[in-house]
């Protein structure tokens, strides 16, 4: 355990890399002069979050040795477990261009100063490798394989220096820094907490697996991703609304805490499962929840391949305990949310709808079913799609 009782951050120290005062304005005048990389999305969250260090103990955008490491062992070079690649890539002419020793100024979609990179080390983005390990699969159709193959051929690595983690962010007040939801897990006397990652409006199953939960620990950190996703998942603005509606309506505010997680998805499967508990760790949990499809996409994962995944390593490696949550429903036999350890009821006893059929009732302007979502949630959902 850290200090204050809760427990230590992934490596044993929370990074910061954000540059204050003098030596920001040092950097700033300097990047004038920097040749200017503009990173996609997806590395601007990486970028934000190994600033705050939501990333510990990563300091930096991956080395090649690191980067092997984590494709073919899951762990770092120096053996500590992650499971997924962090690269900044370029275009192989880029590369070319830039020297060992050189620093660049990297930027966002608008040309805005994020950091300053010093290039120490320059290697071949080896992206079949990091489809096949990290992703399981080479399939460009997969969103995530295919912004690995949008990247760059060439990836740099060195000395970090973050001036601004992120311009014009939204959702300020909900942004918490790692440091600071530890800071507010002390003073809400939270000795274990845990997180609940999500990328959807919570409906009745997610309820009751973060209620259950919530009798094991302290507190629960409704936690959502609001970086990158797909096209078709629910924006996160429409997902924030729902969030706090239903912890303003169902849950107890001094056991419980949402911040958001500014994250580009990934949808790696169990690989991306062990990403999100070890960042958890990060922010202060003990706990991690790992539900049913943990972080998955299409047909690429099985069911619960991400809560075998995590029996492939030592509890004291990965320091955050799983809580794994079969996939759950409404029993009308038992009168109450419940999933196959709970309950004998037949399939026609229970309240299950598909992603398609909900869809289909809130753009008709129709609530599903409240044992499915609660209604407050529906109006929310439905009054999203009406523009």
């Amino acid at each position: 355990m850290s200090e204050k009782g809760l427990i230590a951050p992934h490596g044993g120290k929370l990074v910061n890399l954000v540059a204050t005062g003098g030596r920001k304005a040092e950097l700033e005048k300097a990047a004038g002069n920097m040749k200017r990389i503009r990173l996609p999305e997806r590395e601007q969250c990486d970028l934000e979050l190994l600033a705050v260090g939501a990333m510990s103990p990563l300091t930096t955008f991956m080395s090649d040795a690191d980067f092997h490491a984590v494709c073919d062992k899951m762990r770092l070079a120096n053996g500590l477990p992650w499971s997924m690649p962090v690269t900044c890539s370029v275009d192989k002419a880029t590369g070319d261009a830039i020297d060992l020793g050189a620093q660049v100024a990297l930027t966002d979609d608008k040309d805005r100063l994020l950091a300053v990179l010093t290039v120490e080390e320059k290697y071949l983005h080896n992206k079949k490798l990091e489809a096949e390990k990290a992703y399981g699969t080479t399939d460009d159709a997969h969103p995530g394989v295919a912004v690995v193959y949008a990247q760059g051929d060439v990836c740099l690595s060195g000395p970090l220096e973050v001036v601004t983690p992120r311009h014009d962010p939204a959702f300020l007040n909900y942004r918490l820094t790692p440091a600071q939801t530890r800071a507010k897990f002390a003073e809400l006397g939270w000795k274990t907490a845990v997180a609940f990652q999500t990328r959807n409006p919570i409906h009745r199953a997610h309820e009751y697996i973060t209620k259950c939960a919530l009798e094991i620990c302290d507190g629960l950190l409704i936690h959502p991703l609001v970086g990158e996703t797909k096209g078709d998942d629910i924006p996160a603005d429409v997902r924030m609304k729902c969030y706090e509606v239903l912890l303003a309506n169902y849950y107890n505010a001094k056991n419980s805490l949402l911040a958001t997680w500014p994250a580009a998805m990934r949808y790696a499967g169990p690989r991306e499962a062990i990403l999100h508990a070890l960042v958890r760790k990060n922010y202060g949990c003990t706990h991690f929840i790992v539900g049913r499809d943990h972080a998955g996409v299409g047909n690429y994962y099985g069911t619960y391949d991400a809560q075998l995944l995590f029996d492939e390593f030592d509890p004291a490696d990965i320091g955050i305990t799983p809580l794994k949550f079969e996939h759950s429903f409404w029993c009308k036999k038992s009168g109450a949310m419940a999933s196959d350890k709970t309950t004998n009821s037949t399939k026609e006893e229970r309240v299950f709808l598909s992603g398609t059929a909900v869809r289909e009732m809130l753009t008709k302007g129709q609530r599903p079913p409240v044992e499915f979502t609660r209604p407050e949630i529906a109006d929310i959902l439905i009054a999203s799609m009406k523009g």
